[in-house]
């Protein structure tokens, strides 16, 4: 493992930043404090700023010292969960109900990192932007920024961001060209039928029998209506109906996630929805409403990115530390609209196996989104080192 001696010596000043935002959360678009962290850190070593992209978004600008060039971005995502957090370590959260479960704290700690390096090695051709993006979790903060012109201010050439990932070793890192994770996707469909007593059946228009019959009948889409080659998931999460064991209810509704790689499979699958849901709820006397909201689409890395982006890895950790094939996850990324823009690559970075929580960590695993969750510190050192190979050799075709 190749790191630069310089992180490596700002290490510990990188895991304090990491775990005073560790214990200070702040959910989407709420991130002021953690904003205003970066932005002071930005500043305090002579990097220029702009603020305000998605409402709390920060950008750091490091031109070259050998002129203009080619321009790379790189992105971190700052908030945190709605989560109660079980750790009960001196970093934990000081905030009841928000949790950094998902380890933003320590992406926006590794950019950090290599933004310090950068600001004192300015020895390349062109420019660097590091974008501290708000809001990723539900709230799509890197469509906001871009609506507020982010590739208009800052226009990249290419965009890269990267994810801690529990389960792959520290020290080795995952990616694949393409799909690399799904699309993100809701719907709630509501039955209107006639209540009445649940003595006398035949005198209503069941709803919640007519949903119940949705249910199985949704699962048909994946199964029977698109290709078995194409990924795709319907999971039905939610069921509400009746106040009452002895009263059938005028409505009910059952809501959902759809993910896919592609957006053909995803207007089968809406499509679909809207036919089954509505047939359905008529063949027993009833009446359907569909609600579909694409949320995010799915992440698709480019292949001249990804591949470059391999190579990168590959000189820093060694190729057996490099799946350059990893399996896509059915989770949704907001990076997705970057590389929409942008032609770019995201990857993973290992987090382990957990063994690094500290005492006080809380019993369950140590997986994204879970309460006894903590980023992992030995990574801050290779993170920031991946940015700054990658920054040195994107940047050095410009010579």
């Amino acid at each position: 493992m190749k790191l630069l001696p310089e992180i490596l010596e700002s290490a510990q000043v990188i895991q304090a930043i990491r775990r005073d935002i560790h214990a200070h959360p702040e959910l989407c678009f709420e991130e002021k404090r953690t904003s205003d962290v970066v932005a002071q850190q930005l500043e305090s070593w002579g990097i220029k700023i702009h603020r305000g992209l998605g409402k709390t978004g920060v950008v750091g600008i490091i031109e070259g010292s050998l002129g203009k060039g080619r321009s790379i971005g790189l992105r971190a995502d700052m908030d945190a969960l709605p989560l109660q957090e079980h750790n009960h370590f001196e970093h934990a959260s000081q905030h009841p109900g928000k949790m950094h479960a998902c380890g933003h704290d320590g992406h926006v700690a590794m950019l950090l990192g290599a933004a310090h390096y950068l600001a004192q090695h300015r020895e390349f051709k062109g420019t660097v932007y590091f974008i501290f993006q708000p809001a990723e979790e539900g709230g799509g903060g890197a469509r906001e920024m871009i609506r507020d012109g982010l590739f208009d201010l800052f226009p990249c050439d290419a965009v890269f961001g990267m994810h801690n990932w529990p389960g792959i070793p520290v020290g080795d890192f995952g990616v694949t060209p393409g799909p690399m994770m799904a699309s993100s996707n809701e719907f709630q469909i509501t039955v209107k039928g006639k209540g009445g007593h649940a003595a006398l059946p035949h005198n209503s228009a069941d709803p919640v029998f007519a949903a119940s019959q949705m249910i199985g009948s949704l699962q048909a889409i994946i199964t029977r209506n698109k290709r078995p080659v194409d990924a795709a998931v319907l999971s039905i999460t939610q069921f509400h109906a009746g106040d009452a064991s002895n009263i059938i209810p005028d409505s009910a509704w059952i809501g959902g996630t759809v993910r896919t790689f592609t957006h053909e499979v995803l207007d089968l699958i809406e499509s679909r929805l809207h036919q089954i849901a509505s047939a359905t709820a008529q063949a027993f006397d009833c009446s359907a409403e569909v609600t579909f909201s694409r949320n995010y689409p799915p992440t698709i890395n480019h292949e001249k990115e990804t591949a470059f982006a391999v190579d990168v890895m590959k000189e820093l950790v060694g190729e057996h530390h490099v799946n350059s094939r990893i399996d896509p996850t059915m989770g949704a990324e907001d990076f997705a609209f970057m590389l929409q823009e942008k032609p770019g690559c995201y990857v993973f970075i290992g987090n382990g196996d957990g063994d690094h929580r500290s005492q006080g960590h809380g019993l369950g695993p140590c997986q994204l989104h879970n309460p006894c969750y903590d980023f992992n510190d030995q990574l801050l050192p290779l993170g920031s080192t991946y940015w700054v190979r990658l920054v040195e050799r994107y940047l050095e075709s410009n010579k």
